[in-house]
């Protein structure tokens, strides 16, 4: 087996070995994988933290040995960059290179770049939920995207809470599978998921409940509307755009 980390701020994982293929999600500075399959350009990996798979260009990613790969299992409490735009030092490059929101910041011996930004490490409280869901606020729509430049929603959902200390999976309806069902929005808190399905019944839709009857989630861009028990209000278009289907607390 082989193992890799994302050097660069923000990579496409693809559906297939092609630049044209669909980007069913993206890898951000410092997030390791292993390397199920290896081709002339593209390799196919296992994301360690959510196992997602896909494809990668060979050009976008960089080995590292096993014991680094292990190293970085070991880690309990890993550190996220806390702001929308910062920077790490390249001491071999000598050069700054831009990370994004929610990149990983851990230190092995043949990934050592240096960052002075602001960061956070371990489990918040749930109100850390809707602040850092607010930092995400007009981040356009983006299939597969988990960026401020760029987010689905089971991607949006995924990051807040992974930057609080919280572990989702990348796909929407696995997602609506964890934690514990309520029976009311009564019920809810602010940071709990609201999920949403189509006409015939499939989960394609999630977002983060806010207080006094809001949600936050990706409809164009990260934007807050009204939720009720039919589901989201849109009030500029004076109609509802997602029907709601159930509302899980994870935390």
């Amino acid at each position: 087996m082989r193992y890799g980390v994302c050097p660069q701020s923000i990579v496409a994982l693809r559906s297939a070995p092609q630049d044209g293929s669909e980007m069913i999600s993206q890898l951000l500075y410092g997030e390791h994988f292993k390397i199920l399959e290896a081709r002339k350009k593209w390799s196919r990996i296992r994301m360690a933290f959510d196992t997602c798979e896909g494809w990668v260009s060979n050009l976008q990613l960089q080995e590292i040995p096993e014991e680094e790969y292990l190293e970085r299992e070991k880690i309990a409490l890993p550190c996220y960059s806390n702001d929308l735009i910062s920077h790490v030092y390249s001491t071999d490059e000598k050069m700054l290179q831009p990370i994004v929101l929610g990149s990983v910041l851990t230190k092995t011996q043949s990934f050592q770049h240096i960052f002075e930004g602001d960061f956070t490490q371990g489990s918040h409280e749930k109100s850390g939920l809707v602040k850092t869901a607010l930092l995400y606020l007009k981040a356009p729509y983006l299939g597969g995207g988990k960026t401020p430049f760029g987010i689905d929603s089971p991607g949006f959902s995924q990051m807040v809470y992974r930057i609080n200390g919280y572990t989702l999976s990348r796909e929407i309806e696995a997602q609506s599978k964890q934690g514990e069902a309520l029976s009311f929005i009564e019920e809810s808190e602010a940071g709990d998921l609201a999920f949403f399905d189509n006409e015939e019944g499939i989960i394609n839709h999630v977002g983060i409940i806010l207080q006094d009857n809001f949600i936050i989630h990706v409809y164009g861009e990260v934007r807050i509307d009204r939720l009720d028990h039919t589901g989201i209000f849109n009030a500029e278009r004076r109609l509802y755009t997602h029907k709601l289907r159930v509302i899980k607390k994870v935390i």
